[in-house]
């Protein structure tokens, strides 16, 4: 395969995985093979296995016969981020601390910048994109082969319910952003610092800022459907 076919290809795989966090691909749809073949000017040997990438990453699920399908949000998947997420940011965010390198920091401190510009320019997609990056980035620093891809599965649920609701101009969510930049800003001092402990604990703070927001946009009003409780989150000021 020639440099400028895998370069195509990498575009491709680069491109869809945006597309469907940005949920320009809605979850549960189905990619058109011909379309995308055409549009990203890639034959189907290569697009397929680009789909088999893609679904090996958590983005996509194959059915036979049926071709790959952007991966559901269901109640059930919903329930199961609630539960996951804080145990896993935790102990990313731990061994991140533990492990992280200055190259991955200065990323890291780069991601940042890019992230709170996204917000200043009211930028939905590339806010949703900046706050991916980020915590992937703390996943590659934990450096453990277990937790990194339940951490990417995770990361494609949360970048996609954020480009569900978030919307620049409501002051209340305007006011949470700007605090979750600025635990951002904490994330990147305490992982500098080798403060386990401390990285571990804010990412417990840090989910609780998005959980509470999360919840009562997922649960319309009057429907009391329990999504989990932040496991280590009893006691903190809006757990249920």
């Amino acid at each position: 395969m020639s440099g400028r076919s895998i370069s195509k290809k990498a575009r491709c795989v680069e491109d869809l995985r945006r597309r469907i966090l940005t949920q320009d691909f809605e979850p549960g749809s189905y990619l058109e093979e011909a379309e995308l073949s055409e549009s990203y000017e890639i034959s189907r040997p290569p697009l397929r296995e680009v789909f088999n990438q893609l679904a090996g990453e958590g983005y996509v699920v194959l059915h036979q016969n049926r071709g790959a399908q952007v991966a559901p949000m269901t109640h059930k998947t919903m329930r199961n981020f609630f539960m996951a997420a804080p145990m896993l940011y935790s102990a990313v965010s731990r061994l991140a601390a533990e492990h992280a390198t200055e190259a991955q920091i200065m990323r890291l401190k780069d991601t940042q910048t890019l992230f709170r510009k996204a917000i200043r320019d009211g930028e939905t997609a590339e806010r949703a994109l900046m706050n991916q990056r980020f915590h992937a980035i703390i996943g590659e620093m934990a450096d453990n082969e277990f937790l990194t891809p339940s951490l990417r599965r995770l990361l494609i649920d949360h970048t996609r319910i954020g480009m569900s609701f978030y919307n620049p101009r409501n002051q209340t969510m305007a006011a949470q952003r700007n605090v979750a930049a600025d635990q951002h800003d904490q994330f990147i001092a305490l992982i500098e610092a080798g403060d386990a402990d401390g990285a571990a604990q804010l990412a417990l703070d840090h989910w609780e800022l998005s959980r509470v927001e999360i919840e009562s946009f997922v649960t319309p009003v009057g429907m009391q459907i329990p999504l989990g409780p932040a496991p280590g989150a009893l006691g903190q000021k809006g757990a249920s």
